[in-house]
């Protein structure tokens, strides 16, 4: 359903995120990563360039990797987000994450969670991706430190196609 407010107008909006429904009262204009990180206070996203390039800022909404610093907070009511503040479950990582440590997929961490949760909405729709598939669907996330080697590493090694399945 289609809401038309004013622009300086605050509306009230219910998001579902890592399971949990928010309300927050914000301006309809406001960016999705501006309201976990300054709203709710969940700042494992991040956001780099601001304009969908680097992959940083990267949420699942509905399962999809969507870039947070361009979707409106307010086309996200109804929807389910998660972040990587929700893929563990209490003490236990979720397998992407523990790929990450154990592969040593990252240097800074700076795109991290982005990265994670790319794979994780790949790996989910497709539990045996190549590694032309895994190259491809992981292109949209950008590493400054380099470590694409060892992301790829910790993909594969969840791959079920690396395990013959």
């Amino acid at each position: 359903m289609t809401r038309i407010v004013k622009s300086d107008e605050r509306v009230a909006v219910e998001l579902t995120v890592n399971g949990e429904r928010e309300r927050v009262y914000i301006e309809p204009t406001r960016f999705l990563a501006e309201v976990l990180r300054h709203d709710l206070a969940l700042t494992g996203l991040k956001v780099s360039c601001g304009m969908a390039n680097c992959g940083a800022c990267t949420v699942l909404v509905d399962g999809m990797p969507v870039y947070s610093c361009i979707t409106l907070a307010l086309d996200c009511e109804g929807r389910s987000i998660t972040t990587i503040e929700g893929l563990s479950q209490g003490n236990d990582l979720h397998p992407v994450q523990r790929a990450f440590i154990e592969h040593d997929a990252f240097q800074c961490g700076f795109c991290t969670s982005g990265q994670i949760l790319s794979m994780t909405a790949l790996l989910e729709k497709n539990p045996t991706p190549d590694e032309g598939e895994l190259r491809h669907n992981m292109s949209g996330n950008l590493c400054r430190c380099g470590a694409y080697v060892k992301i790829l590493q910790a993909g594969m090694s969840l791959s079920g196609a690396e395990r013959g399945e």
